[in-house]
C-alpha cells in the first residue's frame, strides 16, 4: 500500500473520530494516536496557540502573550512552549503555512527537543482565519515527508 493509499484509508476514519465531538483536545488525541499507530512516526503531537492574557486558546501573534503549548502528542518527551516565529512549529505558526523540512539539522533555528529527530513536517489548524495549533510530525529518518504528506495532513487538520 502506497503512502497515498494510506492517507485516503485514514481520512474516513478521522472524520468519524471528529464528528460530532465538541473538545478539540479530545480530537487532538484521537488523531495524534491514529497517525502514530498508522505510520510509525517518531513523534506525533499538537502544540495549541495559547494566549495568557486572554486565558484561551486563540491566535494572537500580535501580543507578547501568545505560545504554542504542548498539547496531545504520541512519542518521547516533548518542548512544552515554544515562541512565536520559533523553530520549525513557531514558524508554521508565524508564516501560516505547512513546514517540511528535509533535514532538521539544516534548518535554521531548529529546536532539538530530541536529538534523534531527523526530519520534520507541521501543519497549522486554523478555526476560521485564526491559527489555533499546529499538528507536528517528526521522522528518525531523513526526508521522511514530501508533498503527498502536505496535501493530505491539511485535508486532515481540517477535519478538526
Amino acid at each position: 500500500m502506497t503512502k497515498e493509499d494510506r492517507y485516503i484509508a485514514l481520512l474516513p476514519q478521522v472524520k468519524a473520530l471528529c464528528e460530532g465531538e465538541a473538545d478539540m483536545i479530545a480530537k487532538m488525541a484521537n488523531v495524534c494516536a491514529l497517525l502514530h499507530s498508522e505510520f510509525g512516526f517518531w513523534w506525533t503531537g499538537f502544540y495549541r496557540v495559547m494566549n495568557y492574557e486572554l486565558g484561551v486558546m486563540r491566535s494572537a501573534a500580535a501580543t507578547g502573550n501568545s505560545e504554542l503549548v504542548l498539547g496531545p502528542f504520541q512519542g518521547p518527551l516533548a518542548c512544552m512552549h515554544i515562541g512565536y516565529g520559533r523553530g520549525v512549529c513557531g514558524t508554521a505558526w508565524k508564516e501560516r503555512r505547512t513546514v517540511v523540512v528535509p533535514d532538521v539539522e539544516l534548518f535554521p533555528g531548529h529546536i532539538a527537543c530530541s536529538s534523534e529527530s531527523r526530519s520534520e513536517i507541521v501543519v497549522p489548524v486554523f478555526e476560521g482565519d485564526e491559527v489555533v495549533a499546529v499538528l507536528d510530525i517528526d521522522s528518525r529518518e531523513l526526508a521522511t515527508f514530501d508533498d503527498t504528506d502536505r496535501q493530505y495532513l491539511e485535508r486532515l487538520v481540517a477535519m478538526l
